[in-house]
């Protein structure tokens, strides 16, 4: 009997063990499964979080800019510098815009020139002379031609569903009010296009000025001896355009004695024939005044 008891005793202690070894894994088991979870969440969370904070999802817009330059430079022969200065721009795939030549003394370009081949066309005409001045700006427009590309994008879906509204319209009243509405749509977007073209066209193509004078300029004075030179030089320019002047107006200064002279003797003959009319009547009163007496 008490081999009985212990026997049983012995089963029951392993049963509470085995249960309380089931338990734990369990409770264990639960956690790891619990905590897994959570990892995987998480991680994608981390992961949307890093996705979020770089911009990287988002193509960049590419910039738009306006260049425009200026280039100064003295030459012994502006003329033939700036006929030198359109063979660079042609080569190069640009376009004349304006051309002031003054022989002897001057020669203004405006060019247009590829804004990416720019600084290869001013390097070249740097060779041309001496450069006494060069200025460069860049005029960043990406946001008024981002802004452009949306609102010729929107008027151009507008028009379409205005054209599609007369096609399928039956009402002559609405097919009128659709077609007034379509033609001030379709005249907003072609000046909105033709906008888009211009500040296109000012991107694609920059702009430069090239002003080509002669060396003999009062700013290349380098020295004294430079200055008289350039003085005594202005001292004759200015004599000789006196006696042009002098010249011009010596015809009118005869012109104009001619006319007093005339006028003189005009006013000398009334005034003579007004006195001898004046002494005719006088002799009267004489007269009785002898006889008087």
């Amino acid at each position: 009997m008490r081999r009985l008891m212990m026997v049983a005793l012995l089963a029951l202690v392993a049963f509470v063990a085995a249960a309380c070894g089931e338990g734990g894994g369990g409770s264990g088991s639960g956690s790891m499964a619990d905590s897994a979870p959570a990892m995987s969440e998480s991680g994608p969370a981390l992961s949307d979080g890093a996705r979020s904070s770089t911009p990287a999802g988002e193509a960049e817009p590419d910039r738009k800019e306006v260049v425009t330059g200026r280039i100064m430079l003295t030459a012994d022969d502006p003329v033939a510098t700036g006929r030198e200065v359109v063979t660079i721009v042609e080569d190069a795939d640009g376009r004349i815009d304006s051309i002031t030549e003054r022989p002897e003394s001057s020669s203004v370009l405006t060019v247009r020139v590829p804004a990416d081949g720019l600084d290869a066309v001013i390097d070249d005409v740097r060779q041309l002379g001496r450069v006494t001045s060069l200025t460069t700006s860049r005029d960043d427009v990406t946001l008024q031609y981002t802004d452009l590309e949306a609102r010729v994008g929107a008027l151009r879906a507008s028009v379409d569903r205005l054209r599609t509204l007369i096609e399928t319209a039956d009402n002559t009243a609405d097919i009128i009010e659709a077609e007034n509405a379509l033609a001030e749509r379709q005249a907003d977007l072609d000046s909105l296009e033709a906008q888009r073209r211009q500040l296109a066209d000012m991107v694609d193509l920059s702009t430069l000025t090239v002003d080509i004078s002669t060396q003999q300029r009062p700013s290349d004075s380098d020295s004294f001896w430079d200055g008289i030179v350039e003085g005594w030089n202005s001292l004759w320019t200015t004599l000789g355009a006196a006696v042009v002047a002098a010249g011009v107006a010596l015809p009118w200064l005869a012109f104009l004695i001619v006319c007093a002279g005339i006028i003189y003797l005009v006013v000398r003959w009334i005034a003579r024939s007004g006195r001898s009319s004046a002494g005719n009547p006088g002799e009267a009163p004489d007269e009785r005044t002898d006889n008087d007496a």
